[in-house]
């Protein structure tokens, strides 16, 4: 398959528009098209084809009970996705939609089970990002759309990444520059009478707690998720953002886990280790390759960095990877969330 690159700048251009009507044709026909978000670029199809989802999963390599997020680009495709709207949903899409925000309802026969995961709940966003949105209308079709990667790597935030992993794999990419927060998109379940976070993300805990009162935790966040247990959303299963090296999260007292870290790295060739650290530290590592994720104090900053980051350790063939803790500050939870995923929960405490 001969995968084709657009480039779009601008949605009032109208070469650009021309361009995103042929993938919105795309679309339409059963195929797929990576096309960006403000989150990470997601791999798009026909969220009611079964047969578009099935080739979604098969271009990943995605596991087939591993529900896909439906995008919309207007409140009202959303109804008849989902048998109710509840009023805490209404509210919270009030506040975030269009943004990185993703709640699941309750289906509706509309939606195919291939699109949920086999779930009778389904997952559903409105990105803010004008090129996507843009997109979705033109297709005039509600467009299922994990993160564009083959699965278990590190999600992508350029387009290039896209091409690294799925060229000759799909029909089609919109280039539409980095993306702007470099992390999936926060999932709340308001199916039932409590809402549950179920993915940490840009939107916070303590966001979801001021809108919506009460807000419970899935316990899988600390504990994992037992085998044979269906996920209720994207990326709660399976290992996920990957490199290939073996990676490990080095967690305490800063200046212990600079040593454990230097002594670790000394362990094994210099060329071959790698430790992922921010500008305060840089320069105290020793034995091993420093790649620098910005400055802690922004971790924004680090958010948007880390998937391009953890795709330069299989760049540079690097085979030992160490990691320092980034719990504190805004987004914390949902940075350490990925990188205790793509560690494998493997976690050194100093």
């Amino acid at each position: 398959m001969d995968t084709k690159l657009f480039v779009v700048n601008d949605i009032n251009d109208e070469g650009d528009i021309k361009k995103i009507e042929e993938c919105a044709g795309i679309i339409k026909n059963g195929g797929l098209v990576a096309f960006p978000t403000e989150t990470v670029y997601g791999l798009g199809g026909n969220a009611l084809d079964d047969k578009a989802s099935m080739k979604i999963y098969s271009a990943k390599g995605r596991p087939s009970d591993n529900p896909l997020i439906v995008h919309i680009a207007d409140m009202s495709e959303l109804e008849p996705l989902v048998k109710e709207i509840p009023d805490i949903a209404k509210k919270l899409a009030k506040l975030y939609w269009p943004g990185p925000l993703t709640m699941i309802f309750k289906k509706s026969d509309l939606v195919p089970y291939k699109t949920t995961g086999g779930l009778d709940t389904v997952a559903v966003r409105m990105p803010s990002h004008k090129v996507a949105r843009e997109f979705i209308r033109k297709s005039g079709l509600p467009i299922a759309a994990p993160s564009a990667n083959v699965s278990g790597r590190p999600s992508p935030t350029t387009a290039k990444h896209v091409m690294d992993d799925l060229d000759g794999r799909i029909d089609a990419v919109i280039d539409g520059g980095q993306v702007d927060i470099g992390l999936e998109s926060t999932i709340i379940d308001v199916s039932s009478d409590v809402p549950m976070l179920l993915r940490p993300g840009f939107i916070t805990m303590e966001m979801l707690e001021e809108a919506a009162g009460d807000v419970e935790r899935d316990p899988t966040l600390t504990k994992g998720v037992s085998k044979g247990l269906k996920p209720k959303a994207p990326g709660m299963m399976y290992r996920h953002y990957a490199p290939k090296g073996d990676m490990a999260i080095v967690e305490g007292a800063m200046e212990d886990v600079i040593a454990r870290i230097n002594h670790l790295a000394g362990e094994h060739n210099a060329s071959e280790t790698a430790v992922i650290t921010t500008t305060d530290n840089k320069d105290k590592y020793t034995g091993c390759r420093v790649f620098c994720i910005g400055d802690r104090n922004d971790d924004e900053t680090i958010a948007k960095e880390l998937y391009a980051v953890l795709r330069e350790m299989d760049d540079y063939s690097i085979k030992y990877i160490y990691v320092e803790s980034f719990k504190n500050g805004k987004h914390g939870e949902a940075i350490m969330n990925r990188l205790v995923k793509a560690a494998g929960h493997k976690i050194i405490h100093v």
